[in-house]
């Protein structure tokens, strides 16, 4: 294709979400990744609930969590003894159909992508290479070269930088990436082997300032061993092999290693660049935001990055928004990714600096605190929101407006389960609509049918005092599920006003 709406540079998971949004909701794109095949290794392993809550949209959730593993627990390691296990189960069963930890690698994970992305008739064009783009008031004309050496030229109505930490597309915007680069080095490895650390949870090793955990994978004989050390004086990064770190693995972890499948090292920045957007151009994922792997938040932030971004193209290239709309996706995103960068500095830092009071917090707090306060159904609940993104709210970005109850415009909406389903069913449906908890008004009805939009009312019910929504309350829907606009008294004039602001026509 030669002439897309969107031209996406990079098929990772940020790249491949984008382009199977979009192509859900009728533009087209061509996606093109400069490496002649998909990764066959993963940093990336978690998937988070708010990413399956969103998957649900493509049908994607069942498909990652029948393939993935869900983890039952983590074990606290201190000098070759497991000194303590928080057991997940089910961490919270009421705030989310996901309320676990699930690991599913990222190259199984893009070739799931890959897979539905081709049913719906997008192939990813390999090896091609982002050369340079410009911009005009309408267009941007970007440059590409194949595998062999020859260029062409692609006009698009906008460009998608998915294109990782190296990213082209934030070259050629010239955005700037500020921020700094942790001096341990981050290594990953694929493993086969036995040990009492291959028991199905994820085990960390407290005991050292080098930050060492074990990963459990579906298939129980082989592991994920991640980790951060500081290298000697004069050692090269290149030179670093498994050996350098495998007696470690094999004294704190207990770990008997057969077989390394792969091992890679890198290091590891914590940035954000200063526009996710100019103009005609666009940066996601790791383009645009990188932070260290604790948490395992940035491929899940990733996927945030496209959705977001998807349905506001959308709405703009088919006329039913205003250009404006797209100043919310940096306005939205680019102020998570400042957080989470912060969030995840701290957690890194928890976990891998050096001194005695960090070495005390370690090894003498961690293992007596963390196992207690996890008992409290506050303390798991606000953990398990932080880390499962499903506490992300896009409050005072522009596309937000009112409250009612505990929830306000640009909030996540609550999910409840009744009745053998949920909530959450009509979300599944990417289009701009309003729900109700208990009765519509005769106006609100008319006002939705002269709209087409589509109204969802549920009948009463506690579980939806429960999880802070209102009464008779009208919430307007997003089509990335998050609300729009809150109105306690359903004032059609609201949502008329609201539509308005960005000249919205759902």
């Amino acid at each position: 294709m030669t002439n897309p709406n969107v031209l996406i540079a990079g098929a990772g998971p940020t790249g491949l979400v984008l382009a199977l949004w979009l192509t859900n909701q009728g533009v087209s794109v061509k996606i093109i990744d400069k490496a002649a095949e998909p990764g066959t290794t993963s940093r990336a392993l978690a998937v988070h609930a708010r990413t399956l809550e969103l998957y649900r949209q493509m049908h994607l959730d069942k498909p990652v969590v029948e393939k993935g593993y869900t983890v039952p627990g983590a074990r606290l390691w201190l000098g070759g003894k497991e000194e303590a296990r928080v057991p997940f189960g089910e961490l919270v069963s009421d705030l989310t159909p996901y309320g676990f930890l699930h690991i599913y690698p990222q190259d199984e994970h893009e070739r799931l992508l890959i897979a539905k992305l081709e049913s719906v008739g997008v192939q990813v064009e390999r090896p091609v290479e982002l050369v340079g783009f410009t911009q005009t008031a309408s267009k941007v004309e970007a440059r590409l070269r194949g595998q062999d050496g020859a260029e062409s030229h692609v006009t698009a109505d906008y460009i998608a930088g998915c294109d990782g930490a190296r990213s082209r597309v934030r070259e050629e915007m010239g955005t700037g990436f500020p921020g700094g680069t942790y001096a341990q080095i981050f290594y990953v490895a694929d493993v086969e082997g036995d040990g009492p650390a291959f028991n199905g949870d994820l085990n960390v090793e407290l005991d050292q300032s080098d930050f060492l955990a074990i990963f459990p994978l579906a298939h129980r004989e082989r592991i994920r061993l991640i980790g951060a050390i500081r290298l000697d004086e004069g050692k090269d990064l290149d030179k670093l092999t498994f050996d350098d770190i495998k007696d470690r693995a094999a004294n704190y972890l207990k770990l008997k290693v057969r077989k390394v499948n792969w091992f890679s090292t890198y290091h590891v920045h914590h940035r954000v660049t200063d526009q996710f957007r100019k103009g005609r151009a666009f940066l996601l994922g790791d383009a645009a935001h990188i932070h260290t792997p604790v948490g395992g938040q940035g491929m899940n932030t990733g996927v945030g990055d496209a959705i977001n971004l998807a349905w506001k193209l959308k709405a703009v290239l088919a006329g039913n928004a205003s250009d404006a709309i797209l100043d919310t996706y940096e306005a939205e995103r680019r102020a998570f990714a400042l957080r989470l960068v912060k969030t995840t500095d701290y957690a890194f830092n928890f976990v891998a600096r050096d001194g005695r009071i960090a070495q005390l917090g370690r090894e003498r707090l961690a293992p007596i605190i963390l196992p207690n306060l996890v008992k409290f159904d506050a303390v798991r609940e606000f953990m398990f929101r932080t880390l499962s993104q499903i506490a992300i709210n896009y409050r005072d970005k522009g596309l937000d407006e009112g409250h009612a109850n505990s929830v306000h415009g640009g909030d996540r909406l609550p999910w409840v389960k009744y009745d053998g389903t949920d909530n959450y069913v009509p979300l599944e449906e990417m289009v701009w609509q309003v729900h109700v908890c208990g009765t519509a008004k005769p106006s609100l009805r008319d006002w939705c049918q002269a709209h087409s939009v589509p109204l969802h009312v549920f009948a009463w019910r506690n579980a939806f005092d429960d999880a802070g929504l209102e009464q008779d309350a009208i919430y307007l829907m997003r089509p990335d599920s998050y609300v729009g606009l809150v109105s306690s008294d359903q004032d059609t004039k609201a949502l008329d006003r609201y539509l308005a602001k960005f000249a919205i026509r759902p």
